[in-house]
């Protein structure tokens, strides 16, 4: 299959992107180790970088829906190491914990995404106008002052 089409962004978002990985990773690795202090402080720079993302690509419709499932995703993934470090991932409210209450962020995030590929994406309208907000988008973000 042959796409000449390039994909392209901001060498800002993509500094941003990098850095949400490293704190990600950091919180994670914690995680592992069983190092709650740590871990539990990672929580704040790795969902505020994630929003942050979200936030900048709010005109990118594609990219923000799936920047928001990340978010979501770090928030359920977030809430199942909590209940892990405190006891709380089973039989916190019954039969369940937090392990089943991270379901909840998994599946909006799922959700957003289902109705973006199965419903917006094969639009052929839609995807045209997003191309065409796209790029938009991008060139006001590199060139903010509208000079060539």
């Amino acid at each position: 299959m042959s796409d000449a089409r390039i994909y392209s962004i901001p060498f800002r978002f993509r500094r941003v992107e990098n850095l949400h990985i490293l704190f990600w990773l950091i919180k994670d690795a914690c995680w592992a180790l069983n190092l709650k202090i740590p871990a539990l402080l990672m929580i704040i720079p790795t969902i505020s970088v994630a929003v942050l993302i979200a936030w900048q690509t709010r005109r990118i419709f594609s990219e923000l829906l799936h920047n928001v499932t990340v978010a979501l995703w770090i928030t359920a993934n977030c809430t199942w190491m909590i209940g892990e470090f405190y006891g709380w991932d089973a039989n916190l409210w019954g039969p369940y914990g937090l392990r089943q209450a991270s379901v909840i962020p998994f599946t909006a995030g799922l959700l957003l995404l289902a109705y973006y590929y199965l419903i917006l994406a094969p639009n052929k309208a839609f995807r045209a106008k997003m191309a065409a907000r796209t790029a938009e988008a991008i060139e006001q973000e590199v060139n903010p002052d509208g000079k060539a």
